[in-house]
């Protein structure tokens, strides 16, 4: 191993936009360790979230070290060719199909467990508690074959911009350390919010539709700072949503303290008057009683 090359200004600017480009492109597998471990019991989610990102450091180093295979990942094994649609299936294209399906499947499923109040029934419900749940193992299974996909275009991408494997092992590990100081405030704001959940559910299920249309080689082939248009385009949506949601938050925060200092209600009318109004409705078939008697 030539340990020369972190002489080189090159090889720190590579290792630098290699972390940059792993935290960037790693941000739907922070939301989706986020929405897998929520299913795991309160005491074990946090050590989900480590060995979840450990075992993506895992997966990824592995990928990096076979990195003379992803060529043929990407080599057509056969073709689809319906005249106004000629398509050559790759592994690399099996793998994001079979990935953006089951990210489809599963952001939809959370979201209508979200509609159904699931959450709230499991804590009223022992049945539902134990129906809700998963194991560590399965939940740090389900992970590691995720990170599969979320990854695939990662390391393509280390590939290109590093000719030495240290440097690459070394950014991918330093990145995923770097996500692993901030997964649990992540993971526990999201989870915290519904509002930010659902947000997080529908870019799952957006980054899901986005892996089948590129498994299926429907793209633009446009790149902007080392990422896809079609991706890009996702994470300005989610970062325009989540901003909307945040000035939402900060509304509604400014707002009930606001009618708290001035002693408002929650529908903004002062305390003494609702409770005088409720005071009058309580007391109105009472007082329609005693007539009754009286007659």
């Amino acid at each position: 191993m030539d340990l020369s090359i972190f002489l080189e200004a090159q090889t720190w600017v590579t290792m630098l936009t290699l972390i940059f480009l792993e935290i960037a492109l790693g941000v739907d597998n922070l939301v989706f360790i986020t929405i897998t471990t929520d299913r795991l019991p309160p005491e074990k989610q946090h050590i989900g979230r480590k060995l979840g990102l450990l075992g993506a450091l895992v997966m990824r180093i592995i990928f990096l070290s076979f990195a003379s295979l992803l060529v043929h990942m990407t080599s057509p094994l056969f073709t689809i060719d319906l005249g106004f649609y000629v398509h050559g299936v790759s592994v690399r294209d099996l793998v994001l199909l079979i990935g953006g399906a089951y990210l489809l499947v599963k952001g939809v499923s959370e979201i209508r467990g979200m509609l159904g109040l699931e959450e709230e029934r499991a804590k009223l419900s022992e049945h539902h508690e134990k129906a809700r749940q998963i194991g560590l193992g399965r939940a740090i299974g389900t992970i590691m074959a995720m990170d599969v996909v979320f990854s695939i275009d990662s390391v393509i991408t280390a590939v290109g911009l590093a000719d030495h494997l240290i440097v690459m092992i070394i950014a991918v590990m330093l990145a995923v350390i770097l996500m692993m100081l901030f997964i649990d405030q992540v993971s526990n704001f999201i989870n915290s919010h519904a509002e930010i959940k659902i947000l997080a559910l529908s870019f799952i299920v957006a980054i899901g539709a986005l892996l089948v249309t590129e498994g299926l080689g429907i793209a633009t082939g446009i790149h902007v700072a080392g990422m896809e248009l079609e991706k890009l385009l996702v994470y300005c949506a989610l970062a325009f949503g989540l901003i909307l949601e945040l000035v939402q938050m900060r509304y509604n925060s400014n707002l009930k303290r606001f009618r708290a200092e001035n002693g408002l209600g929650a529908d903004g009318t002062p305390l003494a008057t609702s409770n005088a109004t409720t005071a009058a409705t309580t007391d109105a078939p009472a007082t329609a009683s005693d007539d009754v008697r009286k007659a």
